[in-house]
């Protein structure tokens, strides 16, 4: 269901908000109002929370210049770059390719303002607030947030899609320059954060330590103490600390108050060693605490123990991975989608050979009757043969499933449930030209994202 609230066009605070693959009802981060120009809302997008979007609900995003291994890529503020331009050489910055090599599909690759089209302005608009206006170099009028140029994705079909962000950052200089999603500042307590995992938008503190709740606990009382309390840490509210939305704050002792979030009181495990930890929640009535869970995987996927963590898999078993891909060229346009050129792909799980890659890396299929369970999980028909979307009516084409609107594999090297063999195949682990697995727990590293 989906739900548009919209605010009168003035230049005030604005309440536009649209709820997009979210059930009303479900879980979702509140966020803090602000100036927008009229026609720009806020979308709550059922995997990554509030975003900004434009007028028709479409995700706005930008290009922050980022800095890769031979020279930097991407946009300063005040300055849009990506434009007309129709690149067909590679531009080196990525090794460890050289400059000018023929990009793949050079024939009927797009330009950057294809795939990213343009936030035009009209003569009328005016800024407000964060937003400003900014001049392209054909003389248009761009909006931009926080003097960074706005963008929508032609992946997004619907309000509330983010498949433009692929859900990937970078991570190292090889990794690409992706585009960002442009998020609302969130309405939490100062000491907390809000960090994107696999399994949901979790809350932390602010420097990203995890944060618990009790099941034994009451909405008014913590019974965590004595020995409870030397393994779990209440996590202590200031004095001047009041209730707000999803925050109240309890009395855990005469002048000690504890946050609660959704009625629940809230504690750090006094023995966590690293950020963003799941490892709380293996404790018998002690669970991590997320502001929007992730959306539904399919029915028949199950999680699977590995030697580093949990992964998401298939029906039997075999780890789930997706594929990462950036091209070389100066506008930095993804490769990981059925859309765009299947080359990279083709000559990573196949060394350039249908046949094999499909034998490597086969796609997940889908059941007879399985249906798209929400926007973030899709069935796609694709042709086995190229890689890109089947026509309609198409014969012989394979059912997959997808995840953000990009096909899901299995490994062929995978003899039994929990081995990843092939996490990190391809270029620099798998970062820039390869894949990943699945993981929805890593248990060794640190794979959620801070906002």
């Amino acid at each position: 269901m989906r739900v548009f609230f919209r605010a009168a066009p003035a230049l005030a605070i604005s309440v536009t908000v649209a709820l997009a693959g979210i059930a009303l009802g479900a879980e979702q981060q509140s966020f803090l109002p602000e100036p927008m120009p009229p026609g720009f809302l806020v979308v709550i997008s059922e995997l990554d929370g509030p975003i900004f979007a434009e007028a028709q609900g479409r995700t706005v995003y930008t290009w922050p210049r980022q800095n890769l291994r031979n020279g930097a890529v991407g946009e300063q503020q005040g300055r849009p770059e990506c434009g007309d331009t129709k690149y067909t050489e590679t531009s080196g910055f990525m090794s460890p390719y050289p400059p000018g090599l023929e990009l793949p599909e050079v024939e009927t690759r797009p330009t950057c303002a294809e795939v990213w089209p343009p936030v035009l302005a009209s003569t009328a608009d005016k800024p407000v607030g964060k937003w400003s206006l900014v001049d392209r170099k054909n003389g248009a009028k761009q909006w931009a947030y926080d003097g960074y140029p706005l963008y929508t994705s032609v992946l997004d079909e619907r309000p509330g899609d983010t498949r433009g962000h692929g859900g990937r950052s970078a991570s190292f200089a090889d990794s690409g320059a992706y585009r960002e999603l442009v998020r609302p500042r969130l309405d939490v307590p100062a000491q907390f954060g809000v960090f994107q995992t696999p399994t949901g938008r979790l809350l932390a503190l602010s420097n990203g330590y995890s944060v618990y709740s009790y099941d034994k606990d009451t909405p008014t009382r913590s019974v965590c103490t004595g020995s409870c309390a030397m393994d779990w840490q209440p996590v202590v509210a200031a004095a001047t600390a009041v209730a707000k939305g999803d925050w109240s704050v309890i009395e855990r002792e005469p002048g000690i108050k504890q946050w609660a979030f959704r009625k629940k009181p809230l504690y750090t495990r006094i023995r966590e060693d690293k950020a963003r930890s799941l490892e709380g929640s293996d404790f018998p009535g002690w669970h991590n605490v997320y502001v929007q869970p992730a959306p539904a995987w399919p029915r028949e996927f199950t999680v699977q123990t590995t030697h580093a963590g949990q992964v998401l898999a298939d029906a039997r078993g075999t780890s789930l991975y997706f594929h990462n891909c950036t091209d070389d060229a100066l506008d930095q346009l993804a490769c990981d989608h059925p859309g765009s050129p299947q080359a990279y792909r083709i000559a990573i799980c196949g060394g350039g050979e249908v046949e094999r890659c499909l034998a490597t890396f086969p796609y997940v299929l889908a059941p007879k009757d399985a249906k798209s369970v929400n926007r973030t999980w899709t069935i796609l028909d694709i042709d086995a043969k190229t890689g890109h979307p089947a026509a309609v009516g198409q014969a012989g084409v394979l059912r997959v499933w997808a995840y953000r609107g990009r096909p899901v594999f299995t490994y062929v090297g995978d003899k039994k449930p929990g081995q990843v063999v092939a996490d990190g195949w391809g270029e620099y682990n798998g970062a820039r030209n390869g894949f990943k697995a699945f993981i929805l727990r890593d248990d060794f590293g640190a794979l959620a994202r801070g906002e």
